[in-house]
């Protein structure tokens, strides 16, 4: 098993690599560094993937690569192309509006998700053995460049490619909708069950972090609504000169005070919290998009068994009357049962994966759950005391002051 380090921070590790045999086998990656590169609608951020490792298939300890938010899309398309039923790390959604994509929150965001994509693929048995990753992580910009230009997966298809599959697609739906076909559906209680979660589980998560949003909204309205009054109680505290113009002062300090540590524990709260239930809202579409693939083996499973079926009927009336045709309706049978047997071996291949990945996700799930929400709590017990504590020293003055 391949293990990962990273760093506090959420990079990789600096354990050295190449170290005497007793160390165990490790991936250490980071995303750092964005920088902006071009101008106008040709502009793009860039990142700096640092890769750490004593594997021998890789080209010695330590590589650097720059990186695009579409090199992160190619890899992830890739893999989700070629480990059908392992439910694939998500990206970060690619931002359309022009005065937020480059703003340094969103910039920070979107290298700390990016940095959870490729070490979460790093993390798993299956896709740190990829070749594809490697690739990512080791090639130079102009064969990255290439490899993005291939024509692979249904994303690279021809427009005429595209409409002939959307046509049978809707001309399938269309069948189903006027009952002239049955659609073809897994019958499995246990699986049902955690298709029914998967579903619920992304409302709930959506749900979780549209409030969790509004928490940091709310945090940076209230630091803002903050410093606001500390400035203008500053102002009145100036005009008065005496022992209430003292106090003013403070106040109006305290609360400009108070204004950075709401504007702080907002940031905290949006990257520490809000980010990664976004993250698993992303996760759980993921696992949708997995799903599909697994109806999908499963219909063509059912439809290559009904055709064999057919099939196996016209070869014995053909053997019956001797037909001319029965040497080459044989051979087709064997395809078609060689490709029955494909379709069932991938199928459940498919399964198999999924069952595993699912104890994954959820053992998973536990943990980065379990770590978010440590941290609100944690957060807003700190902010939590520290308005307490600035009110609290304000208070025997302000007490004098009413006394008097």
């Amino acid at each position: 098993m391949i293990t990962t380090q990273r760093s506090p921070t959420g990079g990789g590790g600096l354990q050295s690599p190449r170290s005497p045999s007793s160390q165990p086998p490790f991936l250490s990656i980071s995303v750092t560094d964005p920088a902006k590169m071009g101008n106008g609608v040709q502009a793009y951020i860039s990142y700096k993937v640092i890769t750490k490792t004593n594997l021998p298939e890789y080209q010695g300890s330590e590589k650097i690569v720059i990186r695009r938010y579409t090199d992160f899309v190619w890899l992830r398309d890739r893999l989700f192309e070629k480990y059908k039923g392992i439910f694939i790390p998500p990206l970060p959604e690619k931002s359309t509006v022009e005065k937020f994509r480059f703003s340094a929150e969103f910039i920070e965001m979107r290298r700390q998700a990016l940095d959870t994509f490729v070490n979460r693929i790093a993390l798993h048995h299956e896709l740190q053995q990829s070749e594809d990753l490697r690739t990512f992580l080791q090639a130079d910009e102009q064969t990255m460049e290439r490899a993005r230009s291939q024509d692979t997966g249904i994303f690279k298809k021809k427009p005429s490619d595209l409409m002939s599959i959307f046509r049978g697609v809707q001309s399938k739906v269309t069948d189903v909708v006027l009952g002239k076909e049955k659609p073809v559906e897994e019958s499995n209680p246990e699986y049902d069950k955690f298709k029914k979660y998967i579903f619920e589980l992304e409302d709930h998560l959506a749900e979780a972090q549209k409030h969790a949003y509004r928490l940091v909204k709310r945090h940076r309205e209230l630091g803002q609504s903050l410093a606001d009054f500390g400035k203008a109680i500053k102002l009145l505290g100036a005009c008065e000169g005496d022992a209430l113009g003292t106090a003013f002062s403070e106040l109006g300090a305290k609360s400009e005070l108070l204004s950075i540590k709401l504007q702080r524990e907002a940031h905290h709260l949006l990257m520490n919290f809000e980010e990664p239930l976004k993250d698993y809202v992303r996760a759980v579409q993921s696992i949708k998009g997995t799903i599909a693939e697994r109806a999908n083996a499963f219909r063509q499973q059912c439809e290559l068994a009904e055709t064999i079926k057919l099939k196996e009927i016209d070869l014995n009336k053909m053997r019956l009357i001797r037909s001319e045709k029965m040497l080459d309706a044989e051979h087709e049978y064997e395809e078609l049962k060689v490709e029955g047997q494909e379709a069932t071996r991938r199928f459940e291949t498919i399964v198999k994966l999924m069952n595993e990945e699912i104890v994954r996700f959820q053992d998973q799930k536990t943990q980065d759950m379990g770590r978010a929400f440590h941290e609100f709590a944690k957060g807003q017990a700190r902010l939590a005391n520290a308005i307490a504590d600035a009110w609290r020293s304000l208070l025997p003055k302000l007490d004098s002051l009413s006394v008097s």
